[in-house]
């Protein structure tokens, strides 16, 4: 492994400077299908990866600048285009070849005739000289070249992935990974230094529990998205025909399972790069009930401990700043004592304002214990519907759509009538911040039930429609974390809808007249049976709207088109 040289390319995301590297996948086929070759780094207390089986890498040398002028069918603008950088991409092919030389043994080069060279069918003296100028401290690849009038075969690489290691740590690396096949005539073998064992392995089998491998999380989710492939020139040329690499950065966070890195896709990712930009290590993958979680200057988080099916983690408290540090509470949640006691130890100051977004059992129960210990008038609309509504639910006030609530000079609620999932629904806008509370408006990883006759799926669409139009950066769910882009997010549930409704219309073509049992069967055919009395209620709000637009009828107990 080379030198340790910061690359005028690589990013300073975070606190600490990034290290260019790069890492190479060589593949090959096997009896059983694609293999790729693993090299095991030795143990060294320095070393977050000590012990780990990775791919043949390492931090880019000033002596790949050098290798420029040896390089086959492949120029520095070229590689800088397709790593998209402004100028040396190509050193990042370079480290990756030269990498692969010196821990494995393997050489992509070209000889003088344009063929790519057979390491195995050389001479046992010529043999014997690559491995020292391959060897740790040797005299490296531009010597090979010269020894053997060669040119480095950079185009035999393809560029398949970009990571950022997370903010936070001590050592911080930008790598660029490459795929190769195994040179003919080549044999992989590990240089005893920067790898004491190499194995070929089925990505599937290298990432499988069973076999106890330690693998760094970079590499385990890099072996896990190219396990499906059944020979290595498939994936290859999967590899060789992608444009525009993603950068994929991992952050830091504690949860009840100790630190752990959280990817792009998963559902804490954003909040913690909100309020963790560092990887100070405060931020958190679980929403821990009763935890307090300060989400910035004027917003803090408690959760209760009422997950499940429908409510996923857990219901959300939302503590929102006023003047004199006096406090708003957003949805004190459910009749729960220990969730109200958490309530009280989180308050970061009196609580003046009780705002519910809706009457659910598990959003504004809560209430009755807060007014009652805190004395804050209770702020909500109530329902004329029973079914699944709190009882208990008496407002001091009732706000109208577009009312502002002033907490302070520099915060400022406005309220947004949103019925669909409730007819009483109020999302809650926080200007300064463009932060929307949304109760069960929108909610994270999962679509809001619709139950008639409070629900109605023509409302809800309608309201989702309308908030399009609104200046929001960030979504605060009544479940779940903070969720960026709400408006993509809000498009995700209307065109959501509006493909479930076209599987109604399908279902309605091909069966009707039919009952509603077996359109359910049709209809949410996607959706195990267990959760099928939850998606009878949206089954039932989707035919009302069609019959509220003049599109089917219902009669003697079954579903007709007109």
């Amino acid at each position: 492994m080379s030198a340790t040289v910061p690359h005028p390319n690589s990013p300073n995301t975070g606190s600490k400077a990034m290290r260019a590297a790069a890492s190479m996948l060589v593949l090959r086929d096997g009896p059983q299908g694609m293999e790729v070759l693993m090299m095991r780094r030795p143990q060294r207390d320095d070393d977050r990866s000590a012990g780990a089986f990775v791919f043949p890498g390492g931090t880019l040398d000033p002596q790949d600048a050098a290798l420029h002028a040896l390089c086959a069918g492949l120029d520095d603008a070229a590689a800088s285009a397709r790593l998209n950088v402004d100028a040396n991409g190509l050193d990042y092919y370079l480290c990756a070849v030269r990498e692969a030389f010196e821990e494995a043994g393997l050489l992509f080069a070209y000889d003088a005739h344009g063929q790519t060279v057979q390491i195995d069918n050389l001479a046992d003296e010529i043999r014997q000289q690559l491995h020292e100028a391959a060897s740790y401290g040797g005299k490296g690849l531009a010597h090979v070249c010269e020894l053997l009038g060669l040119r480095l075969g950079v185009d035999q690489l393809a560029y398949s992935a970009y990571w950022l290691t997370p903010p936070g740590l001590p050592k911080r690396f930008d790598t660029r990974f490459f795929m190769a096949l195994l040179p003919a005539g080549q044999t992989a073998a590990h240089d005893g230094v920067e790898a004491v064992e190499h194995r070929w392995m089925r990505p599937a089998d290298a990432v499988d529990p069973a076999n106890n491998l330690t693998l760094v999380n970079a590499t385990r989710k890099i072996l896990q998205s190219i396990a499906h492939f059944q020979t290595a020139q498939a994936c290859f040329d999967y590899a060789r025909q992608q444009r525009n690499i993603a950068l994929v950065m991992p952050r830091l966070a504690d949860g009840p399972k100790g630190q752990r890195p959280v990817m792009p896709e998963e559902a804490p990712y954003a909040e913690i790069a909100r309020i963790d930009p560092d990887g100070a290590g405060h931020a958190r993958y679980a929403l821990d009930p009763g935890r307090a979680v300060k989400l910035s200057d004027r917003v803090w988080r408690v959760t209760a401990n009422n997950g499940n099916v429908m409510t996923g983690p857990g219901t959300n408290t939302y503590f929102v700043a006023g003047a004199d540090n006096t406090w708003a509470v957003i949805d004190p949640g459910p009749e729960d004592a220990a969730h109200f006691e958490a309530v009280m130890a989180a308050a970061p100051g009196p609580v003046k304002w009780i705002l519910v977004t809706h009457t659910h059992l598990d959003h504004s129960p809560g209430s009755v214990r807060l007014r009652a210990a805190t004395g804050a008038p209770v702020w909500g609309r109530v329902t004329a519907v029973t079914d699944r509504q709190d009882q208990t639910f008496a407002p001091d006030h009732m706000p109208q759509h577009g009312d502002r609530i002033a907490l302070g000079p520099q915060t400022t609620l406005r309220v947004i009538h949103t019925p669909g999932h409730a007819s009483n629904h109020l999302c809650y806008l926080l200007e300064e911040e463009k932060t929307l509370f949304t109760g069960d408006h929108v909610m994270q990883g999962s679509t809001v039930v619709i139950n008639p006759p409070d629900g109605d799926m023509r409302a809800y669409l309608a309201s989702l429609q309308a908030l399009l139009g609104e200046d929001i950066e960030w979504i605060a769910p009544g479940h779940g974390f903070l969720m960026p882009r709400p408006h993509d997010a809000i498009r995700l549930l209307i065109r959501h809808r509006q493909q479930r409704e076209a599987k109604v219309m399908n279902a309605l073509r091909a069966l009707a007249p039919v009952d509603t049992a077996t359109l359910l069967a049709s209809v949410y055919d996607d959706v195990p049976p267990g959760k099928h009395p939850i998606a009878l209620r949206s089954l039932v709000a989707h035919l009302r709207k069609l019959e509220a637009d003049g599109v089917v009828y219902e009669s003697d107990g079954a579903w007709h088109l007109h």
